[in-house]
């Protein structure tokens, strides 16, 4: 396991470097803010809903490389999928961040790439840096107006 442990870290590093959909996004017509208070991440995620259906969503903001790299990854995840279809893989990835759910059963995860964060597991404190971006969506898609804490 220790290779798969390295190319997870690589995956991360990479979109935490490079994140993918990292702008502000003008057609937004949902915008949510969220802050963890213990680490000092703070990012706004931008959607665009056509219907029911994110058509485009983009995030800006700073945080360490697990709560970058996961707001990375979420976009490419969720870009095209309707409100119930994120909730539900919401679900799975909280599961897999915070230990309730193995990563893979020897098959392909549900989540994807996303399976990448399942070390976060180990780490309690980081699995609010792994899942701040999600809830930051949540609010955008719920329209919630209040700043979203992971406190």
């Amino acid at each position: 396991m220790p290779d798969l442990r390295e190319l997870y870290q690589d995956v991360i590093l990479e979109h935490s470097k490079a994140p993918r959909n990292y702008r502000e996004l003008g057609a937004a017509n949902r915008r949510a803010e969220g802050f963890n208070p213990l680490c000092g991440d703070r990012y706004t995620v931008y959607v665009d809903l056509d219907g029911d259906a994110i058509r485009d969503i983009a995030f800006q903001g700073s945080g360490c490389a697990i709560s970058k790299a996961s707001a990375s990854l979420m976009t490419q995840s969720v870009k095209g999928k309707t409100q119930a279809e994120v909730e539900e893989l919401f679900g799975e990835f909280h599961k897999i961040v915070t230990g309730e759910a193995p990563a893979s059963n020897g098959k392909v995860p549900a989540v994807g790439k996303l399976s990448v964060f399942a070390g976060v597991s180990a780490y309690p404190v980081r699995v609010k840096c792994a899942t701040l971006a999600w809830h930051t969506l949540r609010a955008a898609l719920a329209g919630e107006h209040e700043s979203v804490s992971t406190e």
